[in-house]
């Protein structure tokens, strides 16, 4: 299957692999998300802060991270989203081997499909659950409740059948019906790929149940049992290539699916994972919201608290390296010292190289000197996800930030 890379924020054009099929699928896709993935523009599409991968007509649409001007690599910064998406606990996988990657020519969905196959594989090897359900059939034998009308209205030939309302115990339940659905979508997606024959067998060794119709609401009338416990990875995961599954979005019959992140979630998340993993003493939160006025609330993307001090992170995927943080960023960094009683509050961005030069402190605005308040500061932090010189992202990042807050006059 062709395979296209791109980074975000770039422009495609309808020209080579890309054609005017799959310009017409991307253009119903982005409407169906009220415009929010690309920018349609007349020959070809813009990408916005949206990172993953499509797959639509045939053709694989991979759209990476990049940091302005990095000099870096499709291949790095594919490693670099992995390796996000592993930290975030969006994808579990194993270390990839380069010769493997290279000789796939692996993309997003087959990892996700092939962690998905494995998962179901590993239940089928420790024996499927079966679950009661309730049922209305003809049946040979009179149980359950006898349904009148129906039992007149089909049996009037067939005088030996029960049409009745009565408890099946069975592997055909909702669970398994859903994890054959994305079965199903990872069929149709892999066929020519080497996960294709995975998937075939899997299917033979899954039981045959009914094919319904999955939904949102599906997965929130899953039982959460002790027997279904098992089930939640593979669930999680089906739900992810389910409710990103349209079919016949393009002008033919051809399905699409879309695996996208937001990357400013993405940074927020990654960096909120990070700073978790320090040792440093701090007590890290994430989306701490407080009232702030007639029902809205304002939350901070990370408040870290030593004991004796807060202090708030806004991250921003963007590049500032020529410019000045937003007056707006600003402001919204001033009340956030001031709802949490921090002392010290940081936007950070992602940068080809790490680099603080300090906090600085907001403008004294009291007119009334003798009132004692004490002055809390903003910096603006710039920090590579990658070590010194090499392409492996750096896992000590949550630690270089903290130091920033925690060492008084920090200049690099």
């Amino acid at each position: 299957m062709p395979k296209i890379q791109v980074f975000e924020h770039s422009f495609l054009s309808i020209e080579g692999k890309f054609k005017q099929n799959h310009f017409v699928a991307l253009s119903k896709l982005n409407a169906l998300h009220n415009d929010k993935y690309f920018d349609i523009r007349h020959n070809g599409v813009k990408f916005k802060q949206f990172v993953g991968v499509i797959q639509v007509d045939g053709l694989t649409i991979e759209i990476l991270p990049k940091i302005d001007n990095d000099g870096k690599s499709f291949n790095v910064w594919q490693k670099a989203l992995i390796k996000m998406l592993r930290v975030t606990k969006k994808l579990k996988v194993q270390k990839l081997d380069n010769a493997d990657v290279n000789r796939q020519n692996i993309h997003l969905l087959d990892i996700y499909f092939e962690w998905f196959l494995n998962e179901v594989q590993l239940l089928i090897h420790q024996g499927l659950i079966k679950q009661y359900y309730t049922e209305t059939s003809n049946v040979n034998a009179l149980k359950g409740k006898l349904e009148f009308a129906g039992h007149i209205s089909k049996n009037l030939v067939h005088k030996e059948r029960f049409y009745t309302t009565h408890q099946v115990y069975d592997k055909d339940h909702s669970v398994h019906q859903i994890l054959s659905k994305a079965l199903g979508i990872v069929e149709k997606c892999t066929k020519g790929n080497y996960l294709y024959s995975k998937c075939k067998t899997v299917q033979l060794d899954f039981p045959e149940v009914k094919n319904i119709s999955v939904n949102e609401a599906a997965f929130s009338k899953i039982p959460k049992t002790r027997k279904t416990t098992p089930y939640e990875t593979a669930l999680a995961i089906s739900k992810f290539i389910i409710l990103n599954f349209a079919p016949n979005i393009s002008s033919g019959s051809e399905n699409m699916l879309a695996l996208l992140f937001d990357m400013n979630n993405l940074w927020e998340e990654y960096i909120l994972a990070r700073l978790k993993q320090s040792d440093k003493g701090l007590t890290v939160y994430g989306q701490q919201s407080r009232h702030f006025w007639d029902g809205i609330s304002i939350r901070p993307d990370i408040v870290l608290d030593n004991g004796s001090d807060k202090f708030i992170i806004d991250t921003k995927w963007k590049n500032i390296a020529y410019s000045q943080p937003s007056t707006h960023d600003l402001r919204q960094m001033y009340v956030y010292n001031d709802y949490w009683k921090s002392t010290k509050a940081m936007l950070l961005y992602p940068s080809n190289e790490t680099k603080f030069e300090g906090f600085v402190k907001f403008q004294d605005h009291h007119i009334h000197k003798s009132i004692e308040i004490k002055q809390h500061e903003c910096g603006v932090g710039k920090i590579s996800i990658f070590e010194d010189g090499t392409d492996i992202l750096d896992k000590n990042i949550g630690d270089k930030i903290i130091d920033w807050f925690l060492i008084d006059k920090f200049k690099t």
